[in-house]
């Protein structure tokens, strides 16, 4: 029975005694299994070369960063009055709170001032995308812009030439046209010289040369022009017309004079240098038809003002006594009246010279020493046109009077004395006074403020008040 008992007691413990070993080995075949199912399972990178397989892997990083760059490259971020999550590569409107968000790690942003930001856009009307643009749509959408706006402007060039030629000819077709019926295209030069010519020529007409100088004051009137006159010898040409014995050439020589030497400094020397100044003053002495003396006397004028060392010369050759013969003149009250205007702006010109060199000191000092030697009101007062002036206030037009009136007044401080002893000035001032209160108060009845007559009283009333 013990043998039977021990025979079947040892097969129960032989298996706890085997497992250990059997564990084992079955581990190490696992463990081989796996070792050559991973070796297998990376034989292609093995077999792969590192230098392509780095470069491989690195064009993929690249390409795949410039998809999400290129697809968030104009992706905005629109802020609420919450906090959200910003996405890598958003823009954030100026004006948002930005924070970092130390529990998640991520950037966060919202409106800052809410209440600001919707009262700024309180009747705004907002047209907001939420598309977003890559690069690429950018630069395609810019070249179409571009190309329209060529072609819209390429369409408005070529409509307007066209419109242009519509309009106007060409030179050249204008030119040939002219040819074929024998017209000629010329510059104001060309037909100055022309008319120059046919003035100066001995085989002229008379009603020729008048009809040339007609023409020739139309052009000198340009400034340009007159200094062209002179550059080719014209001015002289007209300046010795005035020797003509033919009145009417004297008129309009003259006349084109007059018409170059106004505010033409360059044209006014040349013609001092000339002898026009003592041809006009012969004219005005002489026995000469009226309407000759009105043209010289408008030269003269021209020639004048604002050109002091003229207005030297001019006293020195006795240009007073030339005027006050012609004033005095019978039938020439037209001319007294313009020679009395010619005086009233000489004196004026050097007192407004003289102060305004005192007070700016922007005038030449040899203009300024040119005026000083302008001895004009001792002059006047010398011969007598304290008297002469006095005596032109009876003529009856107001514009005339008007005239006189200001010559008065600029000549009061010279001529003081001389106005208190003439009585017949004290008659004359006191009738206007009485004409001028009655026409000035129908203009106040008229409604008008500040009238023409109203004006003429307070001259007269001024010069009353001096002479008390």
């Amino acid at each position: 029975m013990n043998s039977g008992t021990s025979l079947t007691m040892a097969p129960q413990s032989l298996p706890s005694s085997r497992m250990a070993p059997l564990g084992m080995l079955l581990g190490l075949l696992m463990a081989a299994c796996f070792t050559f199912c991973l070796s297998h399972q990376n034989l292609e990178f093995a077999l792969t070369n590192p230098e392509k397989s780095s470069t491989k892997e690195t064009e993929r990083k690249e390409t795949k960063a410039e998809e999400e760059l290129d697809a968030e490259v104009l992706e905005v971020f629109h802020p609420t009055h919450e906090w959200q999550a910003l996405q890598p590569g958003q823009a954030v409107p100026a004006g948002s709170h930005v924070r970092l968000n130390l529990q998640t790690g991520e950037r966060e942003a919202k409106l800052q001032y809410e209440d600001k930001f919707r009262n700024n856009l309180k009747g705004k009307r907002l047209d907001i995308n939420t598309n977003t643009y890559t690069s690429q749509d950018l630069k395609s959408a810019l070249a179409k812009f571009k190309e329209g706006a060529e072609m819209e402007s390429s369409k408005e060039d070529k409509a307007r030439q066209a419109e242009v030629k519509r309009l106007f000819r060409p030179i050249e077709e204008l030119k040939k046209d002219f040819d074929e019926l024998n017209v000629v295209i010329e510059t104001d030069m060309q037909i100055m010289v022309r008319l120059i010519n046919k003035f100066n020529s001995s085989s002229s007409s008379l009603e020729e040369k008048i009809a040339a100088l007609f023409d020739l004051e139309y052009y000198v009137h340009q400034m340009d022009n007159a200094q062209d006159l002179l550059s080719f010898g014209g001015l002289q040409v007209v300046i010795n017309g005035l020797n003509s014995t033919e009145p009417l050439v004297k008129e309009y020589a003259a006349f084109v004079l007059g018409a170059a030497f106004s505010s033409n400094p360059k044209v006014q020397v040349e013609a001092i240098e000339g002898g026009a100044l003592q041809k006009l003053l012969v004219i005005l002495a002489t026995e000469q038809p009226l309407t000759a003396k009105k043209k010289v006397l408008f030269a003269l004028c021209s020639l004048l003002r604002h050109f002091p060392y003229a207005q030297r010369q001019f006293l020195k050759l006795g240009g007073l006594q030339v005027l006050r013969t012609l004033v005095q003149e019978k039938g020439t009250e037209v001319l007294a009246v313009r020679v009395v205007t010619l005086l009233y702006d000489l004196v004026t010109e050097k007192m407004f010279a003289e102060e305004e060199a005192e007070l700016t000191q922007e005038m030449s000092p040899e203009k300024l020493q040119q005026y000083r030697q302008v001895h004009l009101l001792p002059g006047l007062w010398e011969q007598g046109w304290c008297e002469i002036t006095a005596h032109l206030l009876a003529l009856p037009e107001h514009d005339a009077r008007e005239k006189v009136l200001q010559t008065l007044g600029v000549l009061l401080t010279t001529c003081r004395d001389r106005y208190r002893q003439d009585p017949q000035l004290g008659r004359t001032l006191a009738s206007l006074q009485a004409e001028y209160q009655v026409l000035a108060s129908l203009e106040l009845q008229d409604g008008e403020d500040e009238g023409y007559f109203q004006e003429l009283l307070g001259s007269v009333n001024s010069l009353l008040k001096e002479l008390r």
